[in-house]
């Protein structure tokens, strides 16, 4: 484990993707300080293209001149980088399955809630039907748990901050009722543990400018 100062960790990152703010709050739950490089995807830097020439896309984290792209590859490294407040349970088993719950969330959960909010009206009754059943089945690997990982923030919850944080503010530019305590009560009690959780809470980008620029893509 290192000590921090004496490394360099950069991040390369866009404000508004929830796949690059899994990295800052993986960075900030472990408290590793590191430089953060906002990103203009219309206008690549050359940092960007030169650290991740193949997908040319964020986030990218750079460890002591190292580049790592895609951000559950990143969050992994963070946490066995740095061994402090694990991210993901000792146990194999355990282990396998928030593997197993993240690459679902990002292969099947994220791109139904994402398709549901920004259907048009043809389309719309299906999609939500969609998100809703996806919504259901991540309630569900919730169980009786206070977050994913059990007691404290893990792997999955931080790969489930589009639900827990970004869900409720495109619902609302949508005039959706997705995630609300009537439809899934213990998915909402977890997205509003995780919102408040103090790391967490620190490591969102803020909600009005969030709500403004998706707003702002929505009229387009």
């Amino acid at each position: 484990m290192g000590s921090g100062s004496s490394e360099e960790v950069r991040v390369l990152g866009k404000w508004a993707s929830p796949f690059s703010n899994r990295v800052d709050l993986a960075l900030k739950l472990k408290g590793v300080s590191y430089k953060y490089s906002e990103e203009d995807l219309r206008n690549k830097s050359q940092d960007l293209l030169r650290y991740n020439p193949v997908h040319k896309k964020v986030p990218i984290l750079i460890h002591n001149g190292n580049p790592l792209a895609e951000s559950l590859v990143i969050v992994e490294y963070i946490d066995q980088t740095w061994t402090n407040n694990p991210l993901l349970p000792q146990d194999p088993y355990e282990r396998a399955l928030a593997h197993f719950w993240a690459k679902t969330l990002d292969d099947k959960i994220l791109p139904a809630i994402w398709n549901a909010c920004w259907s048009d009206e043809k389309g719309r009754e299906k999609a939500v039907e969609e998100a809703m059943e996806a919504l259901e089945i991540l309630q569900e690997a919730l169980k009786e748990k206070r977050f994913f990982g059990g007691q404290s923030i893990g792997l999955v919850d931080i790969v489930a901050n589009f639900v827990g944080y970004w869900v409720a503010i495109l619902q609302e530019i949508a005039g959706l009722e997705l995630l609300t305590h009537e439809n899934f009560p213990k998915l909402y009690k977890w997205s509003q543990e995780f919102v408040n959780h103090p790391v967490i809470k620190e490591g969102l980008p803020p909600r009005d400018e969030l709500f403004a620029f998706f707003k702002a893509s929505a009229k387009k």
